[in-house]
């Protein structure tokens, strides 16, 4: 299971029963969530409204490393395994990971267990990074749905992080492809 820590903005978007999403038309039994140790376990994610689109900006808490996802439906909150898979892997592509890592991540996706925010430290790097966005937007005079996702959780991936407690600051691409390479 992958542990995902979302925003009462977003919970309030997800069909969920018992912390879980349904799979595969049925719905997970809350009780059985095993964790295990995923790497991949441990996002933040929130809900933001861009151009009137529903848009998802998820982050790995350890390594920092940004997802997005424009302009979902009702539906496509319900698949929401499904579409964080293809935005993973697609991301992952975007930033240059080579077969081997792929691979490893493919293996590490898992159904997702949902819970409340928890890290005050990654949602403010959700804050910035949703502000870079919209920044982003504005400058450029780009509406959301001209951008790519990947590509822009690629282009949020390639700037320092701070992290709370931490000398040094995080590059997410890089300290994502290094977790890939080390699993």
């Amino acid at each position: 299971m992958i542990k995902l820590h979302c925003t009462q903005k977003l919970i309030a978007k997800l069909p969920m029963q018992g912390g879980a999403l349904p799979q595969g038309g049925k719905w997970q039994n809350s009780l059985s969530k095993q964790i295990d140790n995923n790497p991949l376990s441990g996002w933040h994610a929130n809900l933001v409204i861009l151009h009137r689109r529903n848009c998802v900006l998820l982050v790995h808490n350890q390594t920092r490393f940004p997802l997005f996802m424009i302009g979902l439906t009702k539906l496509d909150f319900a698949a929401l395994d499904y579409h964080f898979a293809d935005c993973f892997i697609n991301t992952l592509l975007k930033i240059g990971a080579n077969n081997e890592q792929l691979n490893t991540a493919q293996t590490w996706l898992a159904p997702h267990c949902i819970e409340k925010t928890s890290d005050r430290s990654v949602q403010g790097t959700l804050n910035l990074m949703a502000g870079n966005i919209e920044h982003m937007l504005w400058y450029d005079s780009v509406n959301i749905t001209e951008c790519s996702p990947y590509k822009t959780a690629a282009w949020l991936s390639e700037r320092p992080y701070n992290v709370k407690g931490q000398k040094d600051s995080i590059w997410p691409n890089r300290a994502m492809l290094q977790l890939l390479e080390n699993g």
